[in-house]
């Protein structure tokens, strides 16, 4: 055992809100600087070339690309648990077969990926009803955004796996490099060169091909006992088959909701490309949030993971409980600062009065709503460090999902308005947390002594 790596690990010790506090907020700040190359890809778009290339980087194209990438960044959930787990109970062996097994499904996905995405581009956009305005722009963003999809899975991956060392910091400062790169590539091409979308495009491709080379060269640098070596990427049986254990339920979790936003998507689209650009330019706002859900869920499942690993479950138990009320405090100041501000922050996106109308009307139907999803982001991330996925992943299937498409397919007859269809949100996250709330409570009262929860 390397002592130095003993002292660094502070997650299986200390003061927990103190620890998931110092852990949080990397991760946050991480996921703010990832949300914001699609954001800034959306204001330069918006601003500078018109609401319908708004609609073409944020509308159908980012619902899809949310669906590809959402399934392997489960995938890569399954991963950092194993390592967290093996990293918790200091098994150099099994973390490092871990470590090099994840590399090789990025790197296999990537490649399957930018194959079958390239070619399939069209098809899918046109299976959402993609308005004609935005077609061919849709299509040249998203083929783009395939060239390059395998930089995103080795990102994602690696960030991943160095979250689940204990280590938040060194994706942040990535991120941070390659976000400004964005910026920069946004205005020389968009800006300057006048390439559009395209432009766009290509800038967000090459911001994440040197995240994935940085991410990629800390593992390879590692002086602890995780490092990786190229030689050594490939498919480790047992470990695989655990990975795709846990992460395939998650995987399959985030499909599925993103199968559920391109129905929403679709329903949107009839209404116009006044409304899909609202709905595009609200999805950055609503990012805001999902951020910090993201970064709680993420802390408590590595959090959990590495005290599940050193076998100290009262200090697993008790970290969600803290993470849970954290998260209810952060989030209640969100959905206040984004109701109080909603016309200044769509007027970033666009000075469109009608699309700011309809996009600050969408926000005050499903922002306050948003307190109800705190629930399932943490439990359902607390139950995940356990390797607790089959469950979960059910009462997500079920409330969140077939209840929303049922919900759709119903409204869509009844009622097709805007606010009937949005409303499928709140309805299905209350249905879904109180799934959440009672299966916790059942597997508290099975185990009074704290052994699981």
């Amino acid at each position: 055992m390397n002592p130095s790596v003993q002292a660094k690990n502070q997650i299986t010790e200390g003061t927990i809100w103190k620890q998931l506090l110092l852990f949080f907020f990397p991760i946050l700040l991480g996921t703010f600087f990832q949300q914001l190359y699609n954001t800034i890809d959306s204001v330069i778009v918006g601003q500078f070339v018109g609401k319908a290339a708004l609609a073409s980087v944020g509308g159908s194209s980012a619902q899809i690309v949310t669906l590809v990438v959402g399934f392997f960044t489960g995938l890569s959930s399954g991963a950092s648990v194993t390592v967290a787990q093996f990293f918790g109970a200091r098994n150099a062996k099994a973390a490092n077969e871990g470590l090099h097994n994840a590399y090789a499904m990025a790197v296999a996905g990537g490649i399957v990926l930018t194959i079958v995405g390239i070619l399939t581009a069209p098809a899918l956009l046109n299976l959402m009803r993609t308005p004609a305005d935005t077609m061919s722009d849709s299509v040249i963003y998203l083929r783009i955004y395939f060239a390059g999809i395998i930089f995103v899975l080795v990102y994602n991956m690696g960030s991943a796996i160095l979250r689940a060392t204990g280590d938040s910091k060194r994706p942040l400062y990535y991120l941070i490099v390659c976000c400004v790169i964005n910026i920069a590539l946004d205005c020389l091409f968009v800006i300057v060169f006048h390439m559009g979308v395209m432009g766009a495009a290509v800038a967000t491709l090459i911001a994440q091909a040197v995240s994935a080379f940085l991410v990629t060269r800390d593992l390879m640098k590692s002086r602890e006992i995780l490092k990786l070596s190229p030689k050594e990427i490939r498919f480790h049986g047992t470990v695989l088959k655990t990975q795709l254990k846990l992460g395939i339920p998650t995987g399959l979790e985030s499909v599925l909701f993103s199968i559920t936003n391109i129905a929403i998507m679709s329903a949107i689209n009839t209404f116009g490309t006044d409304t899909t650009a609202a709905w595009s330019a609200y999805g950055k706002l609503d990012a805001i949030f999902w951020m910090v859900s993201t970064a709680f869920g993420i802390s408590i499942t590595t959090f959990v993971g590495q005290n599940y690993g050193a076998g100290k479950m009262e200090r697993v138990r008790r970290s969600t409980w803290v993470c849970l009320l954290m998260d209810f405090a952060v989030s209640g100041i969100l959905v206040l600062f984004l109701i109080a501000a909603r016309e200044i922050l769509f007027r970033l996106f666009t000075s469109d009065t009608e699309v700011i109308r309809i996009g600050c009307d969408m926000l005050i139907l499903i922002i306050p709503w948003y307190i109800v999803y705190v629930i399932i982001e943490v439990l359902a991330g607390a139950l995940r460090g356990m390797g607790d996925v089959i469950v979960p992943m059910v009462i997500t299937l079920t409330g969140v999902c077939a209840f929303r498409i049922v919900w759709l397919a119903v409204v869509m007859k009844v009622s097709p308005t805007i606010p009937a269809i949005i409303f499928s949100y709140p309805v299905t996250w209350v249905v879904s947390a109180l799934a959440f709330i009672v299966y916790y409570i059942w597997r508290y009262c099975r185990n009074r002594k704290g052994t699981v929860i």
